[in-house]
């Protein structure tokens, strides 16, 4: 985020955007001209739905929460999702310098982000579903405060470096039609919030 890149691991695993980020936030616009470059892909047509496909293959299998947001984002927005701000999924905000084998993968999670959107004038929004996971151990069976205080800690390290935090139940999203409705509301209260222009098909 702050033009600092590092990759550990398998790189062919990350997309990484080494462009810097346009004074009008990052659209999808942006995003699918460098994709379209950088895989020599020779139709517009052809990188925007490759590129989707990319982005959408990296949420994970088991949160329909986070695909339903996704999928709805873009179907709420149509063709006008061209010049609005493109909805990047699973962002990491920087990598942990300490290895997995001493702090566990567990201790990485909160370097990333379910989804994150750049705005104009150097707004960022971060887009969280919390499942169960969150505030729970047991596979949901039993409160965990300390999970839920873990949480709480990462929403005020990233408010003091910058960000917007916005936090959605999975229960909300779970449902595509109710999903759907929601953010029917949510998205364009969210884009008159930050002054960005938004629209539906």
């Amino acid at each position: 985020m702050d033009n600092d890149i590092e990759i550990v691991g398998n790189r062919d695993g990350s997309l990484v955007y080494d462009r810097p980020t346009p004074a009008d936030g990052l659209r999808w616009c942006d995003l699918q001209t460098w994709w379209q470059a950088k895989h020599e892909i020779l139709t517009e047509a052809e990188a925007k739905t490759s590129l989707y496909r990319r982005l959408r293959r990296s949420l994970p299998d088991n949160s329909l929460g986070q695909q339903n947001l996704f999928d709805c984002y873009h179907q709420i927005l149509g063709t006008k999702v061209y010049d609005h701000p493109v909805l990047l999924p699973e962002v990491w905000l920087h990598w942990d310098h300490q290895t997995v084998r001493e702090r566990g993968p567990q201790a990485l999670l909160r370097s990333r982000m379910d989804f994150l959107l750049l705005l104009p004038h150097g707004q960022r929004i971060v887009l969280e579903v919390d499942g169960s996971q969150h505030y729970t151990r047991d596979r949901g069976q039993r409160p965990d405060t300390a999970k839920y205080a873990e949480t709480m800690a990462g929403d005020r390290d990233l408010k003091l470096r910058g960000y917007e935090v916005f936090r959605f139940g999975h229960d909300e999203l779970k449902d595509a039609t109710a999903a759907r409705v929601l953010l029917e509301q949510f998205l364009p209260a969210l884009f008159q919030r930050f002054n960005v222009s938004a629209g539906t098909d």
